[in-house]
């Protein structure tokens, strides 16, 4: 079904060449490209007249839900939930990878802006964090798209994932009494991993990704976890507001908003082909954990563009607006036929685990704390000093010394392990068969061609070259602590300054 603004205002239609771009035109929207008042002979671009195109009800943009505590809105859709009833997928070569339940109805699933897109490049769905997304392509095989995104680019759809705003007098301070991070040192379009904390016990309501854009943080978290952070952070703005009155806090969900991550070595190049040429230049001087704005080429059609992502490998996190996501996805696509591939949740594990990276649920959850998990690090020095944050009392005995009574029981640790590979629940042991540690994620790695693991041992068992023993199919296998990441990321990183 088309909507009003549809039969109104026809979406313009973009040609280049080989290359072409559909948008939806609305002159009442600030959000819409105002195409028809630039003049576009200088591009090279043409604006035509085009015919209505069917929407997909999988593509259309879903209202976005704002929660700043004067307004109450609901969810557009119950989504599935992927932390209960959840099965491993048959197609991963990483089986700890869990999606979300199969018996889930079909209409209960999620889709993404990009869903349709899926469909046409044959993808094989599985449900994952309450969505149906693409787990594979008919075109490569997990461990050929893994391989493809080490030696070229690879296209990801993250658009399950949840994207946030915070806005407001409070925003800073309520954001650094939730989370270890010390944002007031965080620089304007820069970023910072960082943990939602328990109040008591500073166990890891979800890992997330922090950035200060202009007037506002903007927050992405775990789709398996949205129904979990939503309450957490409703009730966190509620103690806020009692706490704080003078303080206010604005929360904005960006239901729909597409989010895309272009990782691999060629990933730079294919993003600066569909970009307007100022914007080109910005990104020659964007570095890993920086973001800036940028327009694609041809159009007023602005994207928020961040150097991360989930691979280890150079690479760009892409928020779009809802109404551009398949279309820009598609440019992209079409801008670097020979050099890019779309790749799905299978690459994505091998990938972020050769990478040395958590899947929060599995490597991460609530009764672990950033210190146990080796995420020290992104405990600010002053919040190291002044603490003021959820948990503060446990996280920073734990990051005493021993003989201070600090230190914790368990930590976080890579394995190489030999034979067959050590999947999720695996125990660890030592030469006696005494449980010391419980493997959390595994696979083969197609990079190294060795059996590699995460998992939590015995604190003093953590040091990289210690020899334990994984219990694989009731065999116990030798394994070595490896220190991770186990694959050397590739980012761009800024040049330090003598």
């Amino acid at each position: 079904m088309q909507t009003d603004r549809h039969r109104r205002y026809p979406p313009i239609h973009l040609t280049s060449n080989s290359l072409s771009l559909s948008l939806p035109f609305s002159p009442k929207s600030p959000a819409i490209p105002t195409m028809a008042s630039k003049k576009l002979a200088s591009t090279g671009w043409r604006a035509c007249s085009s015919a209505l195109r069917q929407t997909p009800s999988s593509a259309r943009p879903l209202p976005r839900l704002n929660r700043c505590f004067s307004v109450q809105a609901s969810r557009p859709r119950k989504l599935a939930s992927s932390t209960n009833n959840s099965t491993k997928c048959p197609s991963s070569p990483c089986s700890n990878v869990r999606f979300a339940s199969t018996e889930a109805a079909e209409d209960q699933l999620g889709r993404t802006g990009l869903y349709e897109l899926h469909s046409k490049h044959g993808a094989k769905f599985v449900p994952f964090g309450g969505y149906s997304m693409p787990v594979q392509y008919s075109d490569l095989g997990i461990v050929e798209s893994h391989h493809w995104t080490r030696e070229k680019a690879s296209l990801f759809d993250v658009g399950h994932m949840v994207q946030h705003h915070f806005s407001g007098p409070g925003a800073q301070a309520f954001l650094e009494r939730i989370t270890p991070s010390s944002l007031s040192a965080l620089k304007e379009y820069t970023s910072t991993l960082s943990t939602l904390l328990h109040r008591e016990t500073g166990g890891i309501v979800d890992d997330t990704v922090i950035a200060r854009v202009p007037g506002k943080f903007y927050v992405v978290t775990n789709a398996g976890c949205r129904e979990k952070d939503t309450a957490y952070l409703t009730e966190e703005l509620e103690h806020w507001k009692n706490d704080f009155p003078d303080s206010p806090v604005e929360w904005n969900i960006l239901d729909g908003q597409g989010l895309v991550a272009l990782q691999g070595p060629l990933s730079a190049e294919i993003l600066a082909r569909i970009l307007e040429d100022k914007s080109v230049d910005n990104l020659k001087s964007l570095y890993f954990g920086q973001s800036m704005p940028a327009t694609i080429k041809g159009t007023d059609a602005e994207i928020l563009v961040s150097r991360a992502g989930y691979t280890g490998e150079d690479g760009f996190e892409i928020s779009i607006p809802s109404y551009a996501t398949e279309a820009v996805t598609q440019f992209l696509l079409d801008s670097a036929k020979e050099d890019l591939r779309l790749a799905g949740l299978g690459a994505r594990d091998t990938l972020r685990l050769e990478a040395g990276m958590c899947l929060y649920g599995h490597d991460l959850d609530d009764t672990t704390t950033p210190v146990e998990g080796a995420l020290s690090w992104i405990i600010g020095k002053d919040r190291r000093a002044n603490g003021g944050f959820h948990g503060d009392s446990v996280i920073l005995q734990q990051l005493k010394k021993k003989s201070e009574g600090g230190g914790v029981s368990r930590r976080r640790i890579g394995l190489i392990v030999e034979g067959s590979p050590a999947r999720e629940g695996a125990e660890i042991v030592d030469e006696s068969g005494e449980k010391i540690g419980v493997i959390t994620s595994g696979c083969p790695s197609p990079t190294l061609k060795k059996n590699i693991s995460m998992g939590y041992i015995k604190d003093g068992l953590h040091k990289s070259g210690t020899e334990v023993y994984v219990v694989v199919r009731g065999k116990k296998r030798k394994a070595v602590v490896s220190k991770m990441p186990f694959v050397p990321s590739k980012y761009v990183k800024e040049p330090t300054t003598k």
